[in-house]
Order: structure tokens, then sequence, then C-alpha cells
């Protein structure tokens, strides 16, 4: 089966875009791949908005965003510009547009490049079902070309780049009554903005397709991408990111896997990492996903069986049979390494959300208590405590073959060169994505998870390909990967990309995060991600969703530290998403699924939504967090942490 959305499945290269130029930085062909990220200070404070652009270009940013929301922040990009030029920067700037045709106008003569949203720039959003016929669509089409052609002819006349930037949160309520709230729409959105441009003869535009749901966001770059390269349009320059990503490791998790999956299928010119933090925190991330890629084509060969079963454009988890609590309909599974650990006791379960109850001799289990622990060679007596599932190497449990919940761990070359004893109700078996070839002429038990691991640089497609291979084969996978990393920072963004990037392709039974040090501190954090990644991924939920937007000029309230207030006092309500927006672009749209939401809608006032339903206005934003809680415990859905 042939996709067009990237060059290969299993060989690294980039897709090869046209090239754009945006001031002395052009994006596209064989440029490398740029890194944008977004002021949040006030556009009309002209100097907070110098001094912050060269905080982020100082820290990687080679494209400056800044928020132009009325005809007077336009005007005074001319003074950000001229300032920046007086202190020796010359970084491309761009506007960002919404709902306000004439500021666009207005900054497309002053800036290198307008980012206009196709859901916003001519539409209102009023969640509003209208039926259409082919000829009162096109009459909106026709409404909207009268729009933005203004813009596009004076972006030819001064040279200025447009990104036409799709947002999932605010499709208009035409693309939501024609497509509905999916991919498609989303593309087609671009797609109605780009028919406009080229029939003006313009082309000197970047696409993105944004999303804060990594997978939605994934299928909808896949989708455009694989339009463009089966139609008459140029292959524009694509532009990478996950809105509202949020904070902390949580951001870089949803990030990661979102624009990581994406630069493995060679797709990306230019990231931005949106992260509820100061935005000179964003390109450091941003670079750290980058270089990754810097030696990529070098990787080794990958095997491949032809035809296989995949779906790039939609989600299908891979079918296998159930043991135990592994495969099937269970959720994926969490194993925590403590093969290096010197002794596992108390103290080390504990740290891993093991609650022992002494008095009655049993556990508690904590939502994120990894489902089992590997022990390696060390054997560790199971009788005290018989709820903890224990893996350990073969050798090992042989000799304590007749204890409960201990489970053996056998090499893939010694289950087929040896006739070894196998555990009744489960068995683990260690391989790697080379093995392939030899696995499918074996014989697989039922009782056999699989415990996946992949040397090669181009991993999650490396990987992928194992997948491919197994067509008849119906064994659960749990996907490894040994993260070495000094920098924990860059353990957090490779392991997310490869291991999350699969999960959101409908890969895995379960992850395992292995590493060659070990501590308390480490074992705890490398656990804690794999439940993050987990939840990311949308395929376990142990804690609540937060969606929340990285601040710009628009949000009139002190966003990072709200965000960080309700994630301290709801983080415990496992199942509940929160939505907390700096201001009403993305807001109502982005968070539809949300259970509650928190979006600012004035100088330090907030609006408080359940669902899509504005519940109480005008809310000082310091009261807001009370007011959430209370709405939260009006409706039953709060518990006491």
């Amino acid at each position: 089966m042939s996709y067009k959305y990237c060059n290969s499945l299993t060989k690294y290269s980039r897709y090869k875009s046209q090239i754009v130029n945006i001031g002395d930085t052009p994006i596209g062909g064989d440029n490398p791949i740029r890194v944008q990220s977004m002021t949040t200070t006030d556009t009309m404070n002209t100097e907070d908005t110098i001094m912050q652009s060269i905080k982020m270009i100082n820290a990687g940013c080679e494209y400056v965003r800044i928020t132009a929301p009325s005809i007077n922040e336009a005007k005074n990009l001319k003074k950000i510009k001229n300032g920046l030029k007086s202190k020796g920067y010359t970084t491309p700037l761009i506007a960002d547009i919404h709902f306000t045709p004439n500021a666009a106008e207005i900054a497309a003569r002053i800036v290198e490049k307008v980012r206009i949203n196709p859901g916003n720039y001519a539409d209102k959003k009023k969640f509003n079902k209208i039926e259409y016929d082919d000829n009162s669509y096109n009459q909106e089409i026709e409404r909207i070309y009268e729009r933005v052609s203004p813009l596009i002819k004076i972006c030819k006349e001064y040279g200025t780049a447009i990104r036409i930037g799709t947002n999932h949160g605010s499709l208009s309520d035409r693309i939501m009554s024609r497509f509905g709230d999916t991919p498609l729409g989303m593309v087609e959105s671009a797609l109605e903005y780009l028919r406009i441009c080229e029939d003006l003869n313009y082309y000197n535009i970047v696409l993105s397709m944004k999303a804060s749901n990594p997978l939605v966001m994934v299928h909808a770059y896949r989708l455009l991408v694989d339009k463009l390269e089966n139609s008459k349009f140029k292959n524009y320059p694509i532009h990478l990111g996950v809105t509202e990503a949020g904070e902390g490791e949580d951001g870089r998790i949803k990030s990661s896997i979102g624009i990581g999956t994406l630069l493995d299928d060679g797709i990306g010119d230019t990231v931005r990492v949106s992260l509820t933090e100061p935005p000179e925190f964003e390109s450091p991330i941003a670079k750290i996903l980058i270089d990754r890629y810097l030696n990529r084509s070098n990787h080794d060969e990958i095997n491949f069986i032809e035809n296989p079963i995949y779906y790039p454009f939609e989600y299908y988890k891979r079918e296998t049979h159930e043991i135990s609590n592994i495969g099937g309909t269970y959720l994926p599974i969490v194993i925590s390494d403590c093969s290096l650990a010197k002794e596992i006791n108390e103290e080390s379960l504990n740290n891993l959300g093991y609650r022992i109850d002494k008095k009655n001799q049993k556990i508690i289990l904590e939502d994120t208590a990894p489902d089992y622990i590997y022990v390696g060679k060390n054997y560790v007596s199971n009788k005290s405590y018989d709820d903890i599932k224990i893996i350990v190497d073969y050798e090992g449990w042989i000799q304590n073959s007749d204890q409960k919940n201990i489970f053996p761990l056998i090499l893939f070359s010694d289950f087929i060169n040896n006739n070894l004893s196998l555990n009744e109700e489960l068995n683990f078996i260690y391989l790697k994505t080379n093995d392939v070839y030899k696995l499918l002429t074996c014989k697989i038990p039922k009782n056999i998870v699989f415990i996946l691991e992949s040397n090669n640089d181009h991993f999650m497609a490396d990987m992928r390909s194992f997948f491919f291979s197994m067509k008849k084969i119906k064994n659960p996978v749990v996907i490894s990967g040994n993260y070495n990393n000094n920098n924990f920072e860059k353990n957090i963004i490779y392991s997310s990309t490869d291991l999350g990037g699969l999960f959101i392709q409908g890969y895995g039974d379960g992850i395992f995060i292995r590493s060659n040090k070990y501590n308390f501190d480490i074992n705890k954090r490398l656990n804690t991600l794999s439940f993050k990644i987990l939840q990311a991924a949308r395929v376990r939920v142990t804690t609540t969703d937060f969606i929340s937007c990285p601040s710009c000029g628009r949000t009139l309230f002190d966003l990072t530290e709200t965000t960080a207030k309700i994630r301290e006092k709801t983080d415990h309500l496992k199942g509940l998403k929160i939505g907390i927006m700096g201001c009403i672009v993305n807001g109502p749209g982005e968070m539809a699924d949300a259970d509650y939401g928190y979006v600012g809608s004035g100088k330090e006032k907030i609006t408080l939504y359940k669902g899509k339903e504005v519940v109480k206005r005008s809310v000082h934003y310091r009261d807001g967090v009370d007011e959430l809680i209370k709405l939260i415990k009006n409706d039953g859905n709060w518990i006491d942490p």
C-alpha cells in the first residue's frame, strides 16, 4: 500500500518542500528545520516585548511571533522591529492575527510573515450547525475570497510570507457543519484559503495543523501532506506544533509525541513547542527534538514486510489476545526497572507507589504504582506481599517457580535454542527488532508476552516495521527503550517521541523505560514518565488531564501562576479534563471535550465553562481557582486528595 504523506516508512528522509523566504531566514528545501516561539508580553509595551524577544533569540529562536489583536498592536510592530534592529537583532518577526483582517493588512507591511487562522479570519465561531448545499457553500467561499484577497495582494507587494495556521479548537461553524470536528475538516479549512492564494498567484505560504491532542494533530498533518502530494498544489513548507501542550514534563511529553512522530516521518520545516512557561524555555526543547534528525539518514537498514496493514490517518489498535492482565481490552501496563537496585525493600516499594499495610500484610496500590517490577538477576521473595507482580531473569525464576506472581524473563535466543520450562500463566520474552525473521519461523505459545527493543537510530520506524510483520502473531508486545542521557530532559523528549509515537499509532500493550543508572529519584521519575506518556497518548489515564495554552500578549492575567495553582489543587481528580486558556481565541474550541474550562475574558478576568457552556462570567482570576473547585464540587465530581 502506498502513502504519499512521507517519502518512506523505513528510510528517514525529509519531505522536500519548496523554499519560502521569511526575511533573511528562508524555510523549506534543504534549509535546516527552524525554531519558532512567541512573546507573552503586551504588544503595546514596546520595551518589554523587545527585551523578551531578545531573550528568546538568545535561547535559539529563529522566528519571533507577536500577537496583533487590533490595529494599534499591528502598528506598534514597527517600533518593536526598529528597537530590535537598533540592538543588532534582525530575526524575522511574525504577526499573529485572529479576527482582525485590518490588523493583518497593516502588519503585512511591517513584518516578514503574517499568521492567519482560517477558522476566525473571516468567520466567528458560534457552535452553530448549518446546512449547506453546494451553491450556498460556494457563496461562503466567495465571501472569504473578498475578505482575504486584500491581505494576499499586500503580501505579494511587500514580499511578506503568510502562514495559514489551522487550529483544531477554532474551526469555523462552516467547516464543522460540512466536515465535522475531524483532521479532514482541519485540512479543508486550510485548503480553502490555499486555493484563494494560488488563484491570485501567491505562493509564499507556510501551512500548519495544530491541536492539543497529539493524535488529532499527527493525523491532520499527515493528511495535509498527502492532500498536497495528490493534488496540483505546491509542496509548501510545514510548521509543526502541539497547541495548549501545558507546562513542565506534561508539556514536553505531549509536544514530543506529536512533533517527534511527524519529524520521524520526515515532515516539518519549522517547530514551535508551546509551553505554559516563559517563552525562552521553548526553543531549547525544540532544538533537542530537531537535533536528533541531523544525521538520522545514516541509520541502519530496517527490515520491512511488504504491504503492511497500516492506517496513517486513523487510529487502530493492534489486535492481541489477553494474557493475565496484558493485551486484549486491558490498558497498557507499566513495568518499572529495578534491576540495578541493591535490594527491593519497603522503602523502594513505597517510592514507586506501593503503600504497605503491615497490619494486614497487604499492598495498597496508588494509581501510578507500576503493574510489574523487573528485578533482573536478583531473587526477590514475594511471599509477604503477593499483590506485587515481579519479573525476574529465567535463572532466578526457575529456582522459585512455585511462588505466586513471579514471572520469568527469557532471552529470545534461549527461548528458540533451549527446551525451557514455562510459567503456565505468563512469560516474558525479550527480543530485538532484528529477531523478526527468526520469530516468524517459531511456534509461539499463547502465554508469551514480548518485550521489544531496537538498537536502530530510526527507532520508531524500526519498531513499527516489526509490528508490520506481526500480522498473524497476536501475542501482546511491551515496547521498551533504554535511555542513558545524563540530561533527564532529553530522556523525556526521546522516550516520548519513540514510545509515545508508537502508542498513538496503535502499537504497544505496555511500556518499559530502562536506564543504566539506578537511584530512588531516577526510578520514581522514570515510572512517573511512563504513566505520563501513556496519558499524553490517550491510552491510559491516571491523573487529571490539563489542556493549558502557552500564553501570549492577549492573556491579561498570570497564566503560569494560575495553571500551577489549578494543577496543585486538582491533579488528583483522575479522569477529569480541565482546560486553562489565556483568551477566547482557542479556548472554547480546544477544550471542547474538556469537562471544565477556565478562560481569560478581560483584564484579570476569567470565564468558567462546563463543557462548551458558560457557567460564570467576570470572575477575578485570583478567585477563579476556588470558583472552579466549587463548580466541580457542585457537580459531584470532587474527591478529597
